[in-house]
């Protein structure tokens, strides 16, 4: 049988991404810690993985591919299993959107901007940048804006069945409606919500559930 290892941290939204494509397609792996965040950076044996240091790495036989783009893109077209990505052009150009929205505009202000001070900056001895966490809605609010315009009444973000694209939301939702300030926002917009609900009851999250959900 192949070997396939998932290179990243366990708490880690883009590993998690990546890990709920695995579950999803029903793949056997291991996860492999790799702790960036330390003192001197990723250890080196890493850095021949992925030179840039970032997490995750996914590595299959001999075939090693990082980007979580790249790596949840290959685990459904290598993978047998429920498609991820849709067939008909619309949907999925919808789902490549989505996701490039969320990379671009939704991820450095839900997590690092938020999260990050809401609630890891206190675990850690220190106070929350209030100015950063204010300054941090107004993009926040266009994004969900527009995922709730794309949701429009259906089950899952760019259609009719589950795909990379709500696989890619759910963490960073997940835990931007963990903080005080993420769950008054998205109080606004219950469609949203009941996705968040319905993504938590899906067995692949169960399986990746870390600390914060």
């Amino acid at each position: 049988m192949a070997k396939l290892a998932l290179l990243g941290l366990e708490r880690s939204v883009y590993t998690r991404i990546a890990r709920l494509a695995l579950e999803e397609k029903q793949v056997n792996y291991i996860l492999e810690e790799v702790e960036i965040f330390k003192d001197g950076g990723p250890p080196q044996t890493y850095l021949e993985h992925h030179p840039f240091g970032r997490i995750p790495c996914l590595i299959h036989d001999d075939f090693c591919v990082y980007e979580t783009g790249a790596i949840t893109r290959y685990i459904d077209d290598a993978f047998s299993g429920p498609s991820l990505q849709p067939v008909e052009a619309v949907p999925r150009a919808r789902m490549n959107q989505i996701i490039s929205v969320l990379d671009a505009y939704a991820y450095l202000p839900m997590i690092w901007e938020v999260f990050v001070q809401r609630i890891s900056a206190p675990e850690e001895s220190g106070l929350p940048n209030e100015r950063v966490i204010f300054d941090a809605m107004r993009p926040i609010g266009v994004v969900l804006e527009q995922i709730n315009l794309w949701l429009n009444g259906k089950d899952f973000l760019a259609g009719d069945s589950l795909t990379l694209a709500d696989l890619y939301g759910f963490p960073m939702l997940l835990y931007f409606d963990y903080t005080p300030d993420g769950a008054m926002v998205l109080e606004s917009y219950p469609a949203l919500q009941q996705w968040l609900l319905r993504m938590k009851e899906r067995s692949s999250v169960e399986t990746t559930k870390s600390l914060y959900g």
